[in-house]
């Protein structure tokens, strides 16, 4: 992230959002944690709802913000694999955090839980 653009945050709360906030960001988190290394095409298969363009955008953010790492990989065709940096690993527990309350969310609406598997992944 932008040293600049983080002196303009007014507290913790909007800066730990600037970098969660997109649509897909932390589900991209999730995943890598989960899984490890992955390339683009394997996430945009974990992810199906988001579109190219969005993923690719979310992505770049990522990598940008120093969360996510990205190596590209000089064949033909080209192989970009993303992997979460150690300051990535650090959002992880909120993350997972967040997974937690949607699943006991889905307990409170009284509504069939769309990814009960999750909670038998390793953390």
């Amino acid at each position: 992230m932008d040293k600049k653009k983080a002196l303009t945050f007014h507290c913790s709360v909007e800066a730990t959002m600037a970098v969660l906030g997109g649509k897909y960001k932390a589900i991209i988190i999730w995943h890598l944690n989960v899984v490890g290394i992955m390339r683009y095409n394997e996430i945009q298969k974990a992810i199906p709802q988001a579109t190219a363009k969005m993923l690719s955008q979310q992505l770049k953010e990522l990598v940008q913000d120093g969360i996510v790492s990205r190596k590209l990989y000089p064949v033909v065709p080209p192989r970009t694999e993303y992997a979460l940096t150690e300051q990535g690993r650090t959002l992880v527990p909120i993350v997972n955090a967040m997974s937690d309350w949607g699943h006991d969310y889905f307990k409170y609406l009284g509504v069939p839980d769309p990814c009960p598997e999750e909670l038998e992944e390793p953390r």
